[in-house]
């Protein structure tokens, strides 16, 4: 694996750690707080940006993730910020970005061991 590589999954593994902290706070905070709609927004336009990253480095997504969904997600929420629809965003914070983070435990476990990182 790739320095770079690693890297950009240990910053996938921290944003689905504050991805994690959005959910605990449940769907009618998250729906009743712009800060936190905009905390997730910038979430997701991370993990967008990191997936076309290991996508372009030939990372092959595990089963459960998929970079291409990514990626158009964080380009929705950067070019068409002003139709956003929070009813759409919250299933992503709640169901897909957990299940992101089971999928890529070895991928994140095995860029620790690259890295060294605890």
């Amino acid at each position: 694996m790739e320095t770079s590589v690693a890297k950009d999954l240990l910053h996938i593994d921290g944003w689905l750690s504050r991805a994690d902290e959005i959910f605990s706070r449940g769907q009618d905070a998250y729906l009743a707080d712009g800060l936190l709609q905009e905390a997730g927004d910038s979430l997701m336009m991370k993990l967008g940006e990191a997936a076309e990253r290991l996508s372009a480095s030939g990372v092959l997504a595990p089963a459960g993730v998929e970079w291409a969904l990514a990626i158009a997600n964080r380009n929705f929420l950067i070019h068409q910020y002003d139709e956003i629809d929070r009813a759409l965003t919250w299933p992503t914070l709640a169901v897909d970005l957990p299940a992101w983070r089971r999928s890529l435990v070895p991928l994140i476990d095995e860029a620790r061991a690259k890295l060294g990182a605890v």
